[in-house]
């Protein structure tokens, strides 16, 4: 079953976040021969998504999520959707993490 969390973005702005998968006693799992994706589109049926960038640590069990200036200065204020799944060596995917991403529209534009 996947976590919930909600996520603020910046429109205009980098973006990096992570989260430590671990197991039921907390222990940080190994994550070796894992691969993430991960997206975000308007409603949960939009054909246009943006991509996450994800890296993976594996012995640490640390997930990186991250969005460029140039992505995040594309979307458009407002509330999205998004996922993270991560696909073992075996080809198992599993849904870790989803939830509410919202953009806040920039000022200034560079």
């Amino acid at each position: 079953m996947a976590l919930k969390a909600n996520l603020s973005v910046d429109q205009g702005a980098d973006y990096e976040t992570s989260i430590t998968l671990t197991d039921s006693n907390g222990t940080a799992l190994d994550l070796t021969g894992y691969t993430g994706a991960a997206q975000i589109r308007k409603y949960y049926t939009s054909s246009n998504a943006t991509n996450f960038t994800v890296s993976i640590t594996a012995n640490t069990g640390l997930v990186e999520l991250s969005l460029t200036s140039n992505t995040t200065n594309s979307m458009a204020g407002g509330r999205y959707v998004y996922d993270v799944e991560m696909t073992d060596s075996g080809g198992t995917v599993s849904r870790v993490l989803e939830g509410i991403l919202t953009v806040k529209p920039g000022v200034t534009q560079i």
